[in-house]
């Protein structure tokens, strides 16, 4: 499986969030998964690369040019794609995986995350949405996409388009185990009465 991971470039975070990061990389290629992401070379971007790039794992990074002019991308990759803006490597991280996992991130990994979870519910993005729940990072915001769904915003069928795991361990599970999700969905994109 191309697996797309969304993650943080901040070295200020609690170090357990790149160690699972590294973890989780590790894991996804020992298990012969490629890995596309954001091409940083910092914080949980740097560690979930090396973690896959460690034990020979496939690593492509999309990098806006301005990034890679500020020289914030990985120099080991496998393959390093420049793209000229972050709208175009959204597009290109997502076109073609066969699954996202967000790790916990701040902005731009929560932009990912949402536009994910919106192609999802119109039924142009069919797979597995896994939130890496390290520290209980994602529970406030699963709270919150609960009470979404309490408020009727949403239907209550939208909750399957995201698994919440602990660990790096349970994330391929979570992928093979995700409830099946079709284009279909756009029929219920709309909140029924």
């Amino acid at each position: 499986m191309r697996i797309c991971v969304y993650c943080a470039s901040s070295d200020h975070a609690d170090p357990i969030y790149r160690d699972a990061a590294r973890d989780l990389g590790r894991r996804l290629a020992e298990s012969g998964h490629s890995i596309v992401y954001g091409g940083g070379s910092r914080g949980s971007m740097g560690a979930v690369a090396d973690g896959a790039l460690d034990v020979d794992g496939r690593v492509t990074g999309v990098l806006p040019r301005f990034m890679a002019d500020l020289e914030w991308g990985h120099p080991g990759l496998t393959e390093l794609q420049l793209v000229e803006d972050m709208r175009e490597r959204k597009h290109r991280l997502l076109t073609g995986s066969d699954a996202v996992v967000a790790l916990p991130g701040g902005c731009g990994t929560l932009e990912e995350l949402f536009e994910a979870i919106t192609l999802k519910r119109l039924g142009i993005y069919l797979n597995p949405i896994i939130l890496l729940d390290t520290l209980d990072f994602y529970a406030p915001l699963d709270a919150f996409m609960r009470q979404v769904i309490d408020a009727r915003f949403m239907n209550p069928e939208h909750a399957q388009m995201w698994q919440r795991v602990a660990t790096p361990a349970e994330v391929l599970p979570a992928i093979l185990d995700a409830p099946a999700w079709d284009e279909n969905a756009r029929d219920y994109a709309a909140v029924r009465q």
